[in-house]
């Protein structure tokens, strides 16, 4: 098994005020091109993990998007999953009624990151209660079973 996070720096929709600049200097290529390389490996269950970004058009729609509400942490961060060979990441501790009594600033915490030399680091690290669920339901697969059942979802 495969889980990729490519650097969403230069894909991401969050950063589009810069795309013109970073399509003119070639880093958005090289990011597409990044991201590309895990949706042609040699391996029977891939998952690669960005957020909202331009690889949704500029090849598929991701199998999942989740938010990191769905799994314990009371914030907002849409987040897609291209899958294969993996089912769905089932909710483990879906706490969004909680989540929208608080104010909007705590609730998207990663978007009010003020800029600083961290701020690249602290927006994209995984959710623990995310990576907990990739753990948990992603392990102890039966291979064979999963392989075929989800190969229509193949990334080649």
């Amino acid at each position: 098994m495969i889980i990729g996070f490519p650097p969403c720096t230069h894909l991401a929709v969050s950063g589009a005020a810069w795309f013109a600049r970073k399509r003119a200097d070639g880093r958005q290529q090289e990011g597409i091109d990044f991201f590309m390389e895990f949706t042609d490996l040699d391996c029977p269950m891939v998952a690669i993990e960005n957020p909202i970004g331009i690889m949704s058009g500029l090849w598929r729609e991701p199998e999942q998007i989740i938010q990191p509400y769905e799994y314990g942490h009371p914030e907002q961060k849409a987040t897609c999953l291209w899958l294969k060979g993996l089912p769905i990441l089932s909710q483990t501790d879906n706490v969004k009624d909680e989540m929208m009594l608080l104010p909007d600033n705590e609730r998207q915490r990663i978007h009010y990151i003020p800029p600083g030399p961290n701020r690249s680091k602290e927006r994209s690290k995984t959710f623990q209660g995310i990576a907990k669920a990739m753990a948990n339901q992603w392990t102890n697969i039966d291979e064979d079973a999963y392989y075929y059942k989800f190969n229509q979802a193949s990334l080649i």
